[in-house]
């Protein structure tokens, strides 16, 4: 029997990092060469955040009546507040909701569009090489409350004044701040202290919250209970509006009313390949979750089980994989609004054999030319959430950048994200910018299914880590028989310096970045192979996922120890 085809139950004496069957659950928290814990059980109802304020405020809601829906916004919102250095009201936001009553999996794109007075030809006037990181010229319209009120509007239980009440009763009364966030918190002021609004609403007397401190956000309760009182219009046609317009025209800005006044949020079909008996889904692009469908495509190709987690073998093909979606990624995402996209395939089947033989299993390569598919004819924070009646929201949400541009409106307690960064000036590309356009999109959520039925929603925060994150937790948990917490714990890998969508080439190959855990000599073989090592610091991601067992209908909740948060359920 493989170990796909084992019940969740027996998961816990799959293959350990070893090849050793885990027989004893002391084998599993002494036998290891990372640190893992178990994972939490519960069948009413489960969340996973990276903060536990979040967590615990979508239990409430779960608890009162409320839908997995209701959980996944409260717990946002909570988070807009408490994790300001990974999300907010002024960012974005992708969902993945799996409706148990139809048995149907829903894909949402909240994401925002670039200022329509802003041109191509005006960034050129500007002097613009590059969109900046910072500062007005990167800001797009935020999607984010608009993909609130989609969701509630239709997998909502209770109302929006409850489900946004945990998150305005901290924003008065102030939260403590908890360790990372504060670490992120303070490397960012001296970034963003110079942007009109930061400093008044964001620092404690010019300085960035400490561990521990109590922080209140006064100016986010009201915003809060305004959209809980008048709904979404109030920030998209209303006051709020008006708020950001004023702003942004007073600070050199191009995001107006109008830009925020024709933002739509737009409900997809989740795109998915089969990997090894599960299905897997993502969202389609914009965003860039079909590069982790098409490195599972290659990678189904060899067995990986044989090769043993953590082998050279393993972790040169993963790499060798990673570069070359990496590749397609960097050429064909953007909008599909604004370009002819070759979604099918990128997914094929075919196209995937003919990617999986440029791979040398003896060499790393130094690049890889783009694939050559047929066209198609016809600092971010991730959550997830499940009910006792079997619906799971997978969803994900970013200023990017960690706290976004720095541009702070008025007296609205949130800051405007950076998203537009990402556009590249070359008109030759795909994803070039042009005005009222989404720029491709790093935030991913995933589910996977498995005989049509739920079996993990998950997710890997940290920008171009996210598809090599949810690529490792899937052979983790299918090909090398982890269990879900263990699959977030394990040491990972990540790939650095690929082309970039914003037209930023790859050069020298790329550094390979290997976490703690793998053995020195399989690292020396990775050298041998050709691969460049980098530092083994950085963004590797913060992983949290719900599995469900359908049998049991028991949630498995996983959080792990890269980020604040933590699982719970009742």
């Amino acid at each position: 029997m493989t170990a796909m085809r084992r019940p969740l139950s027996r998961v816990l004496v799959l293959l350990s990092l070893s090849g050793v069957p885990l027989l004893h659950a002391g084998d599993r928290i002494t036998g290891k060469p990372f640190a893992t814990r178990s994972e939490v059980l519960a069948k009413n109802g489960m969340v996973a955040t990276s903060q536990p304020l979040a967590t615990t405020a979508a239990l409430e809601i779960l608890r009162a009546g409320g839908s997995a829906v209701d959980a996944a916004i409260a717990a946002n919102a909570v988070q807009c507040l408490t994790e300001p250095v990974g999300c907010g009201l002024g960012g974005d936001l992708f969902a993945l909701v799996w409706e148990s009553k139809t048995r149907r999996l829903h894909g949402l794109n909240a994401s925002g569009r670039s200022p329509r007075g802003l041109t191509l030809d005006k960034l050129r006037e500007l002097g613009v090489k590059k969109i900046p990181a910072l500062g007005p010229l990167p800001v797009s319209v935020p999607g984010c409350v608009d993909g609130w009120f989609e969701l509630h509007a239709r997998f909502g239980k209770l109302p929006m004044s409850a489900v946004l009440a945990p998150a305005i009763r901290y924003a008065r009364e102030g939260f403590p701040v908890a360790e990372l966030v504060a670490h992120y918190w303070a490397l960012s002021v001296p970034r963003l202290k110079q942007f009109p609004g930061f400093l008044e609403q964001f620092t404690l007397d010019g300085r960035a919250p400490e561990k521990g401190e109590l922080f209140a956000n006064p100016n986010l309760a009201r915003t809060l209970e305004l959209l809980a009182a008048k709904g979404r219009d109030e920030f998209y046609r209303g006051s709020i509006a008006r708020e950001i317009d004023a702003y942004m025209k007073a600070n050199g800005g191009y995001l107006a009313y109008e830009d925020l006044a024709e933002h739509r949020s737009e409900w997809v079909e989740p795109i998915s390949v089969d990997y090894r008996g599960y299905r897997v889904w993502e969202l389609p692009p914009n965003g860039q979750g079909i590069t982790a469908l098409e490195m599972l495509n290659i990678l189904e190709g060899y067995d990986l089980s044989k090769l043993g987690f953590g082998s050279a073998e393993h972790l040169h093909l993963l790499t060798e994989a990673k570069k070359l979606a990496f590749e397609d990624r960097a050429r064909f995402i953007a909008d599909p609004d604004f370009a002819k996209l070759p979604v099918a395939g990128l997914l094929s089947d075919e196209y995937a054999a003919t990617q999986r033989a440029r791979i040398d299993r003896s060499k790393a390569a130094a690049s890889y030319a783009p694939g050559n598919p047929a066209l198609d004819e016809g600092d971010t924070i991730y959550l997830c959430a499940a009910d006792a009646d079997g619906n799971m929201v997978s969803l994900i949400q970013s200023n990017y950048r960690g706290m976004g541009s720095g541009m702070t409106p008025g007296a609205l307690g949130f800051i405007l994200q950076d998203r537009g960064e990402m556009f590249d000036l070359d008109p030759a590309s795909a994803n070039v910018y042009a005005p009222g356009k989404r720029p491709f999109h790093t935030i991913i959520p995933a589910f996977v299914t498995r005989d049509g039925e739920p079996f993990l929603c998950f997710g890997v925060m940290g920008g171009a880590t996210q598809p090599q994150g949810h690529v490792q937790i899937l052979l983790n948990l299918i090909d090398f028989g982890m269990n879900f917490q263990e699959a977030g714990d394990a040491p990972r890998m990540v790939h650095n310096g690929s082309s970039e969508p914003t037209g930023e080439r790859m050069s020298n190959g790329g550094k390979l970045c290997l976490e703690s855990g793998f053995d020195p000599a399989v690292v020396k073989e990775l050298e041998r192979r050709g691969h460049v090592l980098g530092k083994a610091v950085g963004d590797f991601g913060g992983y949290q996922g719900i599995g469900f067992d359908p049998k049991t209908r028991v949630y498995f909740g996983a959080s792990e120890s890269r980020k604040d948060g933590m699982a719970a359920g009742y």
